[in-house]
């Protein structure tokens, strides 16, 4: 894979049953580990979660919802420098009961989470089509607490969790690397692509607000991503139209597992590419996909784009 970028933004999952709320001053500091496992989904690329959205069962509003964008090249085959990068944003709904002795009041509380990731590697060509890439990866992100109802009733509590819940926000950083196997094939009736990646980035909160909440949590995660591209008979810009078929897998491991409900998603997408190859611009190729994602409590759609150069 020469230069890949992509971008799922549409999401229509299944409901996830509502959780029991949380009390605060109880489990709000110890929920900020819980907060970057969440952001730990949006630090490594992966299909099956670039876009994912987990509703409330009991209100339809969603629980949690996640985007990504990102993409991987290797310069060149003479020079296998491998670089990559993501950009994400998060947003989790948890619910939380605030109360002075007398009065209780679910708050809806926002945690919004906006992440990036980058990595360096190297390819190590173990046959033609076969390639092994250590990558190191770095994390930078920042966790905001958005709370735009009952502060009347946290303005009578003093304790430190409710401080956070009250615009506080978190900032992390994580440090850490993947192994990947990469194995292209390509040929002019079809193409095949197979990545294997394990990840692994420990996630660290740092520079606080005065809540003095802090938090950690490991990314770790096993995931298989495929594709096979072919020819429809048709042309377009003096190209054949392709069409494309994908399956991916992910399984989560550490703080990742569980935190959302599921152990491991599952993604089935088809779509079609363009070949724009023949002109002098920068995209070569450019493919609109439809996923289906699947895993334990969630399920949905999801609607993107990707481009090569």
């Amino acid at each position: 894979m020469l230069g890949a970028l992509s971008c799922l933004t549409v999401a229509a999952p299944a409901a996830l049953a509502q959780t029991t709320p949380l009390r605060v001053g109880t489990d709000v500091r110890s929920h900020a580990n819980s907060v970057l496992a969440i952001m730990s989904y949006t630090t490594v690329p992966d299909v099956t979660t670039s876009s994912l959205s987990i509703n409330n069962g009991s209100t339809g509003n969603p629980g949690f919802w996640q985007t990504q964008l990102g993409g991987g090249f290797t310069i060149s085959r003479s020079f296998p420098l491998y670089l990559e990068g993501t950009l994400a944003y998060s947003r989790y709904d948890p619910t939380f009961i605030a109360s002075d002795g007398s009065e209780s009041r679910a708050l809806p509380v926002r945690w919004n989470t906006l992440s990036t990731t980058v990595g360096v590697g190297w390819d190590f060509r173990l046959a033609d089509e076969l390639v092994l890439r250590p990558i190191l990866n770095g994390s930078l992100g920042r966790v905001v607490s958005d709370l735009r109802v009952g502060e009347t009733l946290l303005d009578r509590a003093t304790d430190l969790d409710t401080q956070f819940l009250k615009n506080g926000a978190l900032n992390a950083y994580g440090l850490g690397g993947s192994l990947m196997l990469d194995f292209e094939h390509y040929r002019e009736a079809y193409e095949i692509d197979v990545e294997l990646r394990l990840t692994n980035i420990h996630l660290r909160s740092f520079g606080s607000s005065s809540a003095g909440v802090q938090g950690n949590a490991n990314a770790q995660q096993l995931s298989l991503w495929s594709r096979w591209r072919a020819p429809t008979g048709l042309r377009a810009l003096d190209r054949p139209v392709r069409y494309v078929l994908e399956a991916a897998y992910s399984q989560y491991f550490g703080d990742s597992a569980g935190v959302l409900g599921f152990n491991n998603l599952t993604s089935l997408g088809v779509g079609l590419e363009l070949d724009s190859s023949k002109y002098p611009v920068v995209v070569t190729r450019t493919r609109l996909m439809a996923r289906y994602v699947f895993g334990r409590n969630v399920q949905g759609v999801s609607f993107g784009f990707a481009m090569s150069f």
